[in-house]
Formats: structure tokens, sequence, C-alpha cells
């Protein structure tokens, strides 16, 4: 079935998201005289990890931001990375510190997120980021920025107010299950986090109106899960063999079952091209977000 009408374009929205970003920065620097500064560490050569951070970098400089790049040697001690947070801590020019997750495994993740300032924290890991998005203060905490961009797509086709829909989050990760579920019940959804030891999960997903698919598990949503009518937001990206390609060829794929899908929902989004690009569109929103509140000046609306 063609996917026309029903395709959530993530590309097209997160191009939105980092125009307004673009605009509001130089509103920002024109009025306050304010640079938004982004620093990104990056420990040791993970390949991913350099692909990842070098895209950020370009979409900073993209935004008109101030952007800093820490690399640091994979043996780097865990004092040294927790000096070079405290630095950037102290830092007036910076305004949003990333860790590029992983770290090598002599270093403790959670202490060197922990040590983040968390008025700088733009990844949304810090225990009082956690905290003010559980307790519902959504407006002054950093939520990480997958779900922030899911929500952003799921607010673009049902609107802001999602009373009386039913969601049904399929993963209880800290970076995208729980906060995911957090943002569906401020915006008044009924709210089901299932995972892998959940009864009945073909049977609870066909119950949502809204789903939200990060697992880590490829196409296992299949189309007859869906509810006629729901919205699908799949956050999976995983690699599959494509021998269709050719020898040794891969694909991605969700953790959704696109085509198979496509017959039930009225909106879903596709792999690639749909989460992924908002991922860092909202990255960007934060720091400029975190730029304006040091400034005291608007912050904006994406």
């Amino acid at each position: 079935m063609s996917d026309e009408g029903k395709r959530i374009d993530g590309k097209l929205i997160a191009e939105d998201v980092v125009a307004i970003a673009k605009a509001h920065t130089e509103k920002l620097v024109a009025t306050k005289g304010v640079v938004p500064g982004l620093a990104v560490i990056i420990v040791g050569e993970d390949p991913a990890s350099q692909v990842y951070v070098a895209s950020k970098g370009r979409k900073a400089k993209e935004c008109g931001f101030h952007s800093v790049q820490h690399t640091l040697p994979a043996d780097t001690s865990e004092a040294d990375v927790l000096t070079q947070v405290q630095a950037l801590n102290e830092d007036a020019a910076i305004h949003g510190i990333l860790v590029q997750l992983p770290l090598p495994k002599h270093i403790d993740e959670n202490k060197v997120i922990q040590t983040i300032a968390p008025e700088k924290d733009v990844d949304g890991f810090h225990y009082m980021n956690v905290g003010k998005l559980g307790t519902g203060d959504v407006s002054s905490a950093f939520v990480p920025c997958t779900p922030t961009g899911s929500m952003i797509l799921i607010r673009r086709v049902l609107g802001d107010d999602l009373s009386g829909l039913n969601a049904v989050v399929i993963g209880r990760s800290n970076i995208v299950g729980k906060p995911m579920a957090s943002l569906l019940l401020s915006a008044n959804c009924t709210v089901t986090i299932a995972h892998s030891r959940t009864k009945d999960l073909e049977g609870l997903t066909r119950t949502a109106d809204i789903v939200v698919a990060a697992v880590g598990r490829p196409e296992m949503v299949k189309g007859s899960w869906i509810k006629k009518g729901a919205t699908v937001i799949d956050v999976g990206i995983n690699r599959i063999d494509a021998p269709e390609r050719g020898e040794g060829k891969t694909r991605l794929v969700g953790d959704v079952d696109y085509q198979d899908a496509l017959d039930h929902a009225a909106h879903i989004t596709p792999v690639p091209g749909g989460v992924g690009p908002m991922t860092i569109a909202l990255l960007m929103g934060a720091t400029i977000t975190s730029a304006c509140r040091h400034a005291d000046f608007e912050t904006p609306d994406f």
C-alpha cells in the first residue's frame, strides 16, 4: 500500500525545528548579544560516535551556535573527564554540554552525566531534569531529544491536547521509553508502558491510539498489532541483512513492520527519515532554549 498522506516526514519537520532555532538565535544575538554555545565531549574512537558528533557540530554551526568539540583519547582517566565537564560547567560561553555515549568501560557514565550542571544538561539525563519531567514540570526540564522529537511529530498530526487517547509505549529505557511516557501523560493521554515481558503485548498494542515502538527488535510490531487509525512512532533503528541488494549488503529498518502497518495506521514514521532527524534537531532546540533561559530571553516554541 502507498504511504502517501500517512507517512510522517521527520526530515521535513526537523528542518522546520532547525529553522526556528536558527531564527531565534539571530534574535537572541541581536537583542542580548548572546551566542548559544554547545560543547560535545567524546572519549575514544568509536566510528559511529564520531559520525554522530560530526553531524551535531555541523548542525550547530548551521544554527549560528558557538560549537566546541573535545576529543579525548580512549585511555583518558575518569578524573580527567570529570575535570573537563567541570570546566565547561564554569564556561559562560557554553549553554549546552553533551557527553557522547557510550564511554569506555573504565569510566562511570552516570557519574559523568550527574556532574553536568542541570541547566546545561541538554540531553536531559541529569536526575534534576529526570525528576522535573517525572513530576510534570515539562516547561523547565530538559527532556531527552528523541522523545521530545517524537512528541513534536505526534503533535503535528494530532494537535496539542491528546485527552482521551490511549498510548502504548513499547520499551522502558531511561533514554526513550520512560520520558516518552511522561510526555504523553503531560499531554493528557492514558499511558501504558509495555516491554518484552508484557503479557499479550500484541493484544495490548491493539488498544492504542498512539503506539511508540522503542524496543530495539527489527520489525517486531506487525501490522495486525495496530488499531485502525492509530498513530505509530517508530523509534527503532536496526540494521539487517539485505541479500536482495547484493552480497553483504544491509538496510535499516525500525521496530515496526512499516509496509504491514501501513494498512492499519492513519499516521506512521518511516525508518530512516522519521524520528532520527528529529533527535539532532531537538538538541539544537535544547541548546538555544538553554541560552535563552540564561539570558532571561523568551524561549522558542517548537
